[in-house]
């Protein structure tokens, strides 16, 4: 029954957890704390590198003390040590990376430098006995990936963003709407009143042959609307602004949807499984859920704490490459722009 410490600094949320894998059955959350930054970066319209690392700093060590007094573990019983290694911010990633190496080296123990996207992934899975074969969509702030996860650790890429991530279509938008950061969430919580076939935006890529995605032009379709309704640049009225929201969101569901199912048809898998921060959106998990109960597709979600970034996704993932005997050496690097499959 392995036990996994895991830190998440790829951005700007610090979090420590701590997962067993018991021998049968799935693995238990012991501990998962996380400090948000969002309040602090907020007033700057985005993520500020020097401030998020420099606040992971002040909070990762109460931070494993938390976790370890919750988990009711000593750091003697812990089996492996990981942190995210990238992709994100290089500043923030180094921050967790070197803690946990120098608590694995101190305890001679194992390291694990873990993909931030492999935690996305497999964090629909974290409360069951096994992954199954299935379609990924991972959907973050800096991310748009699709996968054919023929099991845990094999990974082939069907299609990414080629601009814009969905998430951060998401978050520029709302700034042009003059919606507070992050973005996304106001979007969602302004579009539950509004029409979303107020608007024609375009679905790009949609006739393509390939899995690809491209969220830039929705984003400039948003701008001209605006630009149009006034040339002078003031914001939407408030009468304006829940059908631009709806329409922009469901604009942006559709695509995602129909290039998934397409991907799932393809491969013959009758699972898919969506993750990331813009999981949470409940309008994309609705259409989601609607298409998989009427294609008899089994659709897994992960827990809303699971969503958005955390350390239990890289406890989950460390504990599944520990099971499969592997392992990192302590000078292994940090890569900002670490891929997740080729």
């Amino acid at each position: 029954m392995p036990v996994v410490l895991a830190i998440e600094s790829s951005c700007d949320e610090t979090a420590v957890a701590i997962l067993r894998r018991e021998a049968k059955g799935p693995a238990r959350i012991l501990a998962s704390e996380i400090s948000s930054q969002i309040d602090l970066h907020r007033v700057h319209g985005g993520v500020v590198p020097e401030l998020a690392s420099r606040n992971h700093s002040l909070h990762l060590r109460p931070l494993i003390e938390q976790a370890l007094a919750r988990s009711g573990v000593e750091l003697g019983e812990i089996d492996a040590f990981a942190a995210t290694s990238g992709p994100g911010l290089a500043s923030s990633l180094l921050i967790g990376a070197t803690t946990a190496k120098a608590l694995a080296a101190a305890s001679r123990k194992p390291f694990l430098a873990i993909n931030h996207l492999e935690g996305h992934l497999l964090s629909p899975f974290v409360h069951h006995d096994e992954v199954p074969p299935h379609t990924a969509l991972i959907v973050s702030g800096g991310h748009t990936l699709l996968l054919d996860v023929p099991h845990a650790g094999h990974y082939l890429k069907l299609g990414g963003t080629r601009d814009d991530a969905a998430g951060e279509a998401f978050d520029k938008v709302a700034k042009m709407l003059g919606l507070p950061y992050p973005g996304g969430p106001e979007i969602e919580k302004t579009a539950k009143s509004g029409n979303a076939a107020a608007y024609d935006f375009p679905r790009s890529m949609m006739k393509e042959p390939g899995y690809d995605f491209s969220f830039s032009g929705l984003k400039t379709a948003v701008l001209y609307t605006l630009s149009d309704r006034d040339p002078a640049g003031g914001q939407p009225t408030h009468e304006d602004l829940p059908d631009l929201c709806a329409s922009f969101q469901q604009a942006v569901i559709d695509v995602l949807l129909a290039k998934t199912l397409r991907a799932a048809e393809k491969s013959g898998h009758r699972a898919i499984a969506l993750s990331g921060g813009v999981s949470l959106n409940r309008a994309l998990r609705a259409a989601f859920q609607r298409a998989c109960e009427e294609r008899e597709i089994i659709l897994h979600l992960a827990d809303a704490s699971l969503c958005t970034d955390n350390a239990a996704m890289i406890a989950f993932a460390a504990l599944l490459a520990h099971a499969r005997g592997q392992s990192s050496p302590l000078d292994s690097p940090i890569d900002p722009n670490l891929r997740l499959a080729s």
